[in-house]
């Protein structure tokens, strides 16, 4: 198992990726809408007086300290929601006790790495016969001070199985436990390319629409086009 003792320090500065979210689930205009921490809990407490719906819209925030929240960026909310909805099943560099921000370095590399999920998740789905889903393209601008980087690990390194996620699981709860704001990491959907894992929200410095992209299911996902423009 790799051990964060043996990951390179990435030299700092900033940084640019990309990352798809479904359009059906709307940015979460709580987070957008303060400054700071002090607003966000003033906010928060007035609207649940009258929005049964906040709980589920803004996820488990309890999960994410407010220090981690980067209040006032340009979407504050895509930043957090990988930490306050998190799958139970878990991601690659999380068992889903924690979230975790997944950026691709190119377009191309966050459609393969979606593509793939969408495969493998309607492939469980019995009766889709045919379907069509519509992802928002982001384009994420971050600081890459004291990440770790995993590129220099061999693709045969079981953290890059491409199935089994407990060796990558293990690595990323112990930067998780370290205090480690990320990891750069190789694409297992995308040859020759690299991803990010941002394991805080802290790091982003802003995270806007780019355009809009449809995946056609029909036994599997069988074409990926860009329908719009930012």
């Amino acid at each position: 198992m790799v051990r964060v003792s043996q990951l390179g320090d990435l030299p700092a500065g900033q940084l640019q990726a990309y990352r798809l979210v479904n359009s059906k689930f709307p940015p979460i205009a709580l987070f957008d809408d303060v400054a700071d921490a002090d607003e966000f809990e003033a906010l928060y407490q007035i609207q649940a007086l009258t929005n049964p719906r906040l709980g589920n819209e803004v996820g488990r925030i309890e999960l994410i300290p407010r220090r981690e929240i980067p209040f006032g960026i340009v979407g504050c909310s895509y930043a957090i929601a990988p930490f306050t909805h998190v799958n139970p099943a878990g991601s690659r560099f999380s068992d889903g006790r924690f979230g975790v921000l997944y950026l691709a370095a190119t377009v191309e590399t966050a459609l393969a790495e979606v593509r793939h999920h969408q495969n493998q998740y309607w492939s469980g789905v019995h009766g889709l016969n045919y379907e069509r889903f519509v992802f928002r393209g982001l384009s994420c601008t971050f600081a890459g001070d004291a990440m770790k980087d995993a590129t220099s690990m061999p693709m045969s390194d079981p953290i890059y199985d491409p199935d089994d996620y407990s060796h990558a699981q293990r690595l990323g709860g112990a930067l998780k436990k370290a205090g480690c704001p990320g990891l750069r990491y190789r694409s297992v959907r995308s040859e020759g390319d690299h991803c990010w894992a941002l394991l805080s929200p802290r790091p982003v410095l802003s995270m806007v629409q780019a355009a809009h992209y449809e995946m056609v299911w029909n036994g599997h996902i069988t074409s990926v086009s860009k329908i719009s423009e930012a």
